[in-house]
């Protein structure tokens, strides 16, 4: 299944950040959940309208998008 079967962008909802579907639950929360160390048991548990699958599409979504980030050095 796709990361766009479960992440979606509506400016009506968190101010267009990437929610898992149907929640308001940006995709950007649960990747900083997994970098504080989080396990995903820990999220599910937690906030339990989140599933295994919404969780690998939230970092697949991050893979996606992260080669086409750049970034400039900033002046000194």
């Amino acid at each position: 299944m796709s990361w766009k079967e479960r992440i979606a962008v509506d400016p009506d909802v968190l101010t267009g950040k990437p929610v898992i579907r149907g929640t308001r639950i940006a995709a950007e929360f649960v990747i900083d959940l997994l970098a504080q160390g989080w396990r995903k048991e820990d999220i599910t548990e937690n906030y339990p309208g989140i599933t295994d699958e919404d969780i690998k599409a939230c970092l697949d979504y991050a893979s996606e998008l992260m080669p086409a980030e750049r970034v400039f050095p900033i002046a000194s």
